[in-house]
């Protein structure tokens, strides 16, 4: 049995999604966020999201932590900045950790669990939710997509043997 970690970064709430199993069988799972405030200056924040990130990196010990690759709209382009600079310091807690990292752009996660790339939050949701036989939705959806991730690194798990 392995264990991944799927982590949807993002500075108000970061995704954390765990599941435990082997290929496409699912043997438990459990999903949540990190969450800052926005009262709260943005070093603090970050730190924050990371001391978070490396306690369950550390207490879980997983095979695999998948995450969201950084992405920016050209309408928003300080949100691209403020992501980036959130998935630093994910992806720092995996280094810190000793955790093998996946990055996988958001399009490429949308398409493999919905077959739709440019498929809507509500759409991967219940895709995920499906996967795991859950009849009430996963909130946040930051939650969910973490949760997608990781479900992804279970089953490109199986293909690397």
């Amino acid at each position: 049995m392995v264990k991944i970690v799927g982590v949807d970064p993002g500075l108000a709430a970061t995704g954390v999604g765990i599941v435990r199993g082997w290929g496409l069988r699912i043997d438990s799972f459990s999903f949540g966020s990190i969450n800052t405030s926005p009262n709260t200056a943005l070093p603090s924040r970050l730190n924050q999201i990371f001391s978070k990130l490396l306690h369950l990196l550390k207490t879980e010990s997983p095979h695999l932590m998948v995450v969201e690759d950084v992405f920016s709209l050209k309408k928003y382009p300080k949100s691209g900045i403020v992501l980036g600079q959130v998935t630093g310091v994910v992806l720092l807690a995996g280094s810190q950790a000793a955790v093998p990292i996946l990055e996988i752009p958001v399009r490429e996660a949308k398409q493999i669990l919905t077959g739709n790339g440019n498929a809507s939050k509500q759409q991967l949701e219940k895709a995920v939710r499906s996967q795991l036989n859950l009849p009430k939705p996963i909130r946040p959806y930051h939650a969910a997509d973490a949760m997608g991730l990781a479900l992804i690194g279970l089953f490109r798990r199986r293909e690397r043997l």
